[in-house]
Parts: structure tokens; C-alpha cells; sequence
């Protein structure tokens, strides 16, 4: 189970060619770019409408919020024991379909003046749900498009037009908005899933059948033979654990951080989005960057850098002396540049960590393990919130900050002192590795 599988088009680590070339990528990196738009632009689309039109109380907030959630906390380990057993383009295309039915039957009940709290609440969880299996069949299928030495240049590109969509399309879904109405925006959006699921329908890829299960046995059996290979691999069990911490400080940083510079340094809305824009902007670089971090530092080193960097803004801005009464000039800076850090270094290390992973994972297993991991993300993510909000409550925001500067260097430390630290990802095609 530990030997890499072969697939098509693999080859045994050559030079990379632009990946956009590929015609079966270039369809795949199509739908997910515009999916992508579409999804940030209905996320605030649906922000204010459970604000402004249904005056949603706080509680009704959160449980919208969590909603969103819980399918990958209830069902990711099972989905992903399924995409290893169903036809994951075919999956793709279908969950386009879904998500166009769902968020078209938006602008009917809007017309209609029947949206409310539940069913709200029903296209939220419908649209977790289709999202929880789209998520699930697009890492295993992408080392089915592209070579195995491509797999980083392919994950990078898919970096970079996603932090895009993640930049830019609140702004373009705010003045759409404005522009077209709540209504026609869920329609656009709603067709905008139609072409993606048209685009994945045009993918020409082929899929090793599932080998036939034994009786007796059942998707249980299954779950935990993902979690075996997971957490038993030389190298993966490593990556997954510096995750899994990275993970943890990111939800405290996640959380507190808009409360830190909006309310504790009173920094301007205006001025926080150029701070989040220019994470967006590191992001975007780091993802162009992540390929030849690959190539000249290896899988291990390019994950460890990214690992690195993001001690360095959360340390700043614990330590550094400012407050409310400083300066603009000197506390945006300060907060653009922190940001900018930070996503430079989750650029760098996502295509990384995304492209070992898929190299070195048997295609058999490939959606068990992906969903192992994600699903403890979220597990941890979703609590590290609750904890987040207390050592804040408790301790303030900068040394909570500084807290999650430690629980990343945690993250860096799980790499430093393993064999994840020498992985290359030429490495995932020898066999027996």
C-alpha cells in the first residue's frame, strides 16, 4: 500500500511543462477559477441577506456559519472512503449540477418572498454537503491530468486563481450586488456552476476501477485503513501532524485577528481591506513562487519555509508596541505587511504540501487520506475558534497572537525533526518509498 501507484501520464520526475498547456488541466483549472468567483461572490451575497434581510440574530449567525461546517466534521471521512471507490470526474460534474439547482432555487424563493431562517439553513447544508464531495474528488483526480513532476506547478496555478477569487470577489460580489440585485446575482452564480460542471464534463480522463470489496467487509473497514496508511507513513504521518498544529494556530489567528485591528488598534474598514488585499497579493506570489522552492529545496525544506514564515508576522504583532493612539502610517504598514507574510508563506507551502501528498499516495487510497487529514482540520480548526475567543478574553489580543506565533513554530518544529524535513517530491516515484 506504501508504493507509489502509477498513473497516466505519469512520468518519472522530468521537467515540468506549463501545465496550462494540458488540455485536461486547463478544462479543471477553468471550472474550479470560476467556481471559485462565483463562490466568494454568493458568500457575500448570503452575508447580507442573513443580515439585512432576514435581521438574523446572533445565535441564527452562528448556526448559519456552522453549517457551512459541519459536513466535512459528520461526513468527510465517509465521502472520502467513497471517492476512492466512485468515478471522481463524474462526481465533480454532478455536484456542478447540484450546486447550480440549489443556488438557483434562491432568487425563486427570494421572487416569492418565502426565504426564511430554515430554509436558508437547507441551502446552506445542501451547499456543504455538494461542496464536501466536490472537495473530496478533485485532489485524487487532479494526479490523474497531470504528470507527477507537474503536480506542484498544477497546484500552484490553482493557488493563485483562487487567492484571486478570494481578493477580488468580495469586492466584485459587493458591487454586483448593488448593481444587479440579490436575485440575479444566485442566477448568475447558479450559471456559473452549469459552465463548471460543462467544463468537467469535457475532462477526457481514466480511472482505475476499485478493486472489488471483500465480504465482510464495509466503508468502516475502509475509513480506518485511510487512517492506518495516514498516520503510519513515514513521511505523511509528519506532514499530516505539522498540519493538524498549523491548523490550530491559524484558528486563533483566524479569529481574532479582524477583532484585534478593527477594534483594539480601531483601524479604518477601508484600511483593513488593503491589509487583507495584501495578503491576497502574498498569496498570489507565493503560489508563483512554490513551484522552484520545490524543485531546488525539495517537498520538505519548501514546507518548512513556508512553516517558518508564518511565525514571523503573528510575532511582530504580538510584540510590537502599537495600540489605538499609533500612527496610520505606521500600524498599516505594519498590518499590510504581516499579512502580506502570511500569505506569502501559505502559498508557498500549500502547493508543497498538496503536491507531495499526491505523489506520493497510492491512487487507492488517495481520497481516504486527503480526507483524513481534512477532516481533522476542521475538527481542530472549529474548536481552536472557541479557544481562540477565551485566550483573548483572558490573556488580550497581542499575546494571544503571540500564542499562535508559538503553536506555528510547533508546526515547524513536527517537520525539523523528521524525514518529512528531506522529502523530495521526486522521491514519491521511487518504488518502496
Amino acid at each position: 500500500m506504501r508504493d507509489a501507484a502509477a498513473r497516466p501520464g505519469s512520468g518519472d520526475g522530468g521537467r515540468p511543462r506549463e501545465v496550462l498547456r494540458i488540455r485536461a488541466f486547463a478544462l479543471f483549472w477553468s471550472a474550479t477559477t470560476i467556481r471559485a468567483f462565483g463562490g466568494t461572490i454568493a458568500g457575500v451575497a448570503f452575508q447580507i441577506l442573513i443580515v439585512t434581510v432576514l435581521a438574523a440574530s446572533p445565535f441564527e449567525i452562528g448556526v448559519l456559519t456552522a453549517l457551512g461546517v459541519v459536513p466535512y466534521l459528520f461526513l468527510g471521512l465517509i465521502v472520502g472512503a467513497l471517492m476512492d471507490r466512485w468515478r471522481r470526474q463524474r462526481t465533480l460534474v454532478i455536484t456542478s449540477i447540484g450546486r447550480a439547482i440549489v443556488l438557483g432555487a434562491v432568487p425563486v424563493l427570494l421572487l416569492l418572498d418565502t426565504l426564511d431562517f430554515w430554509s436558508l439553513a437547507a441551502v446552506i447544508l445542501m451547499l456543504g454537503v455538494l461542496t464536501l464531495f466536490a472537495d473530496s474528488a478533485a485532489q485524487p483526480l487532479l494526479p490523474h491530468l497531470v504528470d507527477r513532476s507537474s503536480l506542484v506547478m498544477a497546484n500552484a496555478r490553482l493557488g493563485q486563481s483562487e487567492t484571486v477569487a478570494g481578493t477580488a470577489g468580495p469586492a466584485l460580489g459587493g458591487a454586483l450586488l448593488n448593481l444587479l440585485g440579490a436575485p440575479i446575482l444566485f442566477a448568475f452564480d447558479a450559471v456559473i456552476n452549469a459552465v463548471s460542471a460543462v467544463l468537467q464534463s469535457r475532462i477526457t480522463v481514466t480511472e482505475a476501477e476499485p478493486s472489488p470489496r471483500i465480504h465482510g467487509r464495509h466503508i468502516g473497514h475502509d475509513i480506518v485503513e485511510g487512517m492506518r496508511y495516514t498516520y503510519g507513513h513515514r513521511t505523511l504521518r509528519p506532514l499530516a501532524l505539522s498540519i493538524h498544529v498549523w491548523f490550530l494556530g491559524n484558528s486563533i489567528v483566524a479569529t481574532v485577528f479582524a477583532v484585534f485591528v478593527l477594534r483594539e488598534l480601531n483601524l479604518e474598514p477601508w484600511a483593513y481591506g488593503v491589509a487583507l488585499a495584501c495578503g491576497g497579493i502574498g498569496g498570489f506570489a507565493g503560489a508563483l513562487f512554490a513551484p522552484a522552492f520545490g524543485a531546488r529545496l525539495g517537498a520538505g525544506r519548501a514546507i518548512l519555509v513556508g512553516r517558518l514564515l508564518v511565525i514571523v508576522p503573528w510575532s511582530v504583532l504580538a510584540l510590537a508596541p502599537i495600540t489605538a493612539s499609533t500612527g496610520l502610517a505606521l500600524v498599516l504598514p505594519m498590518i499590510s505587511g504581516a499579512q502580506f507574510i502570511y500569505g506569502f508563506s501559505m502559498g508557498i507551502e500549500d502547493a508543497n504540501d498538496t503536491g507531495y501528498r499526491q505523489a506520493v499516495a497510492p491512487d487507492a487510497i488517495q481520497g481516504r487520506m486527503n480526507s483524513t487529514i481534512r477532516t481533522m482540520n476542521r475538527v481542530i480548526f472549529f474548536f481552536g475558534a472557541f479557544v481562540a475567543g477565551m485566550l483573548a478574553t483572558v490573556f488580550g489580543y497581542p499575546l494571544t497572537l503571540g500564542i499562535a506565533a508559538v503553536i506555528f513554530a510547533g508546526a515547524a518544529a513536527v517537520v525539523v525533526f523528521s524525514p518529512l524535513r528531506d522529502a523530495r517530491h521526486e522521491d514519491a516515484a521511487k518504488p518502496g518509498f
